[in-house]
């Protein structure tokens, strides 16, 4: 006599539903947070920048004794920017394509005054 074995291999339609709902849940709590750390990441590099614009503006008032409502220019800050003497690839990473033009992205402002960013309104020096 002879014993018929039914054996079914793979999956079945509901246990591969169940693990695609299970992943696109999870994918919908974990975008969202992704894109939160990026705009942080993004305004922190952006601040940074501010901090060194400012920076490179008190070295400069400093050095070639300007009054604290002189305004420099790119070219006069650059050098104290550490960046090999240029402003070259700075500037807000919120930006997009403007992201490494630093004219597009920052107002350098008086010495008395605060650098401030062009793109967003939140990147505020402290």
């Amino acid at each position: 006599m002879q014993i018929k074995k039914n054996l079914k291999f793979g999956f079945t339609l509901v246990e591969i539903m169940i693990v695609v709902a299970i992943i696109g849940l999870l994918a919908a709590i974990a975008i969202p947070n992704f894109v939160k750390a990026r705009q942080t990441a993004q305004q922190n590099a952006c601040i940074n920048n501010l901090r060194q614009i400012d920076s490179a503006k008190q070295q400069w008032a400093l050095e070639t004794r300007q009054a604290t409502n002189a305004t420099p220019t790119e070219t006069d800050i650059g050098p104290y920017l550490g960046r090999a003497g240029s402003t070259a690839g700075m500037g807000c990473p919120a930006g997009g394509a403007n992201s490494t033009n630093f004219t597009a992205s920052y107002n350098i402002n008086a010495v008395s005054t605060a650098p401030t960013c062009k793109i967003l309104t939140t990147h505020v020096l402290q």
